[in-house]
């Protein structure tokens, strides 16, 4: 197998079509951010994309997006925003990772959610939700009902108690002059906040990004905004990217006000039912524990997270976190984990902040704020 990579924007049009092409398993198409029109979004932005092109006999085999290396390690496209990454390729495909960081000119590649087979060690699996609508959202409700027939009661509930107090409910598709993601931008931005975590919509590339696939509300890849209205208040907004007839649910959100009659599930059930309308056979909840899932999640696509080291300096740094963490869990009580947090808020930071400068301020600036949550 040969490898090499090359800017994304110097990827020519067959190139893409087989990128496109792979992305798609039995005609099936694994996620959106599999697909070079992703990866474009990213570039947009960052101006770093590049593609690692895997050839067997002339045949092209892979296609894995990924950023230049900052400091040695390389990571997925878009990422933290990415909810898949890896190479659009068969199921197998198998890549080797020492070939491929030599390729890049990296010591490292760190990645949260692999989708395929894994390069080099994983530290956790786990799966992306996956709700199957092909025979249709009445048949999809009617089964879902079958197994969890107190939820779907309590949702009927939820409705009736939503439109007894705040008004008629109603769903809306589209965003034509931004009002909705605004919205959404500011409550995010307070739910960030409170929780401690970085606001992605303070980090220009992230939210520009974010911004772009909003207004993209046309062709085989686009961005998507759905909104509920109670009465004429809007209640909840959540953005995400549709394409081969998948819908991919990514950044939701919803005004606290509402939050008795679970406004983000009412609009969830409001997309499920136009799904046949929007072109969705298929809806992406993402990976994550939350516990409404289990409602409604038919099957889930495995996904990994970890990191592929070459031997050198920047895999010894790396590598450096793991001994902390070893060290970490002799400690007593709730300080054992405290590594492993803090681990995971600098590779978060890390892959936010490309200026190494930057990343050092907003990581002293979150342990600042909020040091219980990143120590204990």
């Amino acid at each position: 197998m040969r490898l090499f990579e090359t800017p994304l924007s110097s990827l020519g049009a067959r190139d893409r079509e087989i990128w496109r092409d792979l992305a798609h398993v039995d005609g099936v198409l694994t996620s959106p951010y599999l697909l070079p029109e992703f990866a474009d979004l990213v570039d947009a932005e960052r101006g770093d994309v590049r593609v690692v092109i895997a050839e067997q006999d002339g045949r092209s085999l892979g296609y894995f997006a990924c950023h230049a290396p900052v400091g040695g390690v390389v990571r997925p496209v878009g990422a933290p925003l990415s909810d898949y990454q890896g190479f659009a390729a068969a199921p197998d495909f198998k890549v080797d990772h020492d070939a491929m960081l030599r390729t890049l000119g990296a010591g490292a590649l760190v990645y949260d959610n692999w989708a395929g087979p894994a390069p080099g060690r994983t530290r956790v699996r786990a799966g992306s939700s996956i709700l199957d609508l092909s025979a249709g959202a009445e048949v999809w409700l009617e089964r879902r009902r079958g197994l969890h027939k107190s939820h779907f009661k309590k949702m009927g509930q939820r409705r009736r108690k939503a439109e007894r107090e705040f008004g008629e409910m109603r769903v809306v598709f589209g965003d034509p002059l931004g009002e909705r993601y605004a919205a959404l931008k500011s409550w995010k931005s307070a739910q960030y906040r409170q929780s401690g975590l970085i606001d992605l919509f303070s980090v220009a590339w992230t939210e520009g990004v974010l911004a772009r696939a909003s207004t993209r509300a046309f062709g085989p890849f686009r961005g998507f905004t759905a909104s509920l209205y109670l009465g004429e208040e809007l209640a909840a907004v959540e953005t995400g990217l549709i394409a081969g007839g998948t819908y991919h649910s990514w950044m939701p959100a919803y005004d606290p006000r509402f939050s008795a009659v679970s406004p983000g599930l009412l609009l969830l059930h409001g997309i499920i039912e136009a799904a046949e309308n929007l072109g969705v056979a298929r809806i992406d909840l993402g990976k994550g524990e939350q516990a409404y899932k289990a409602y409604y999640t038919d099957y889930e696509a495995p996904l990994s997270a970890g990191r592929a080291l070459r031997s050198g300096w920047t895999a010894a740094r790396v590598s450096g976190w793991e001994m902390a963490e070893q060290l970490g869990a002799m400690l007593p009580g709730p300080l054992a984990a405290a590594p492993v947090k803090l681990r995971r808020r600098w590779s978060h930071t890390a892959a936010i902040e490309p200026d190494y400068a930057a990343r050092l301020a907003r990581f002293a600036a979150a342990f600042a704020h909020a040091p219980k949550r990143l120590t204990v």
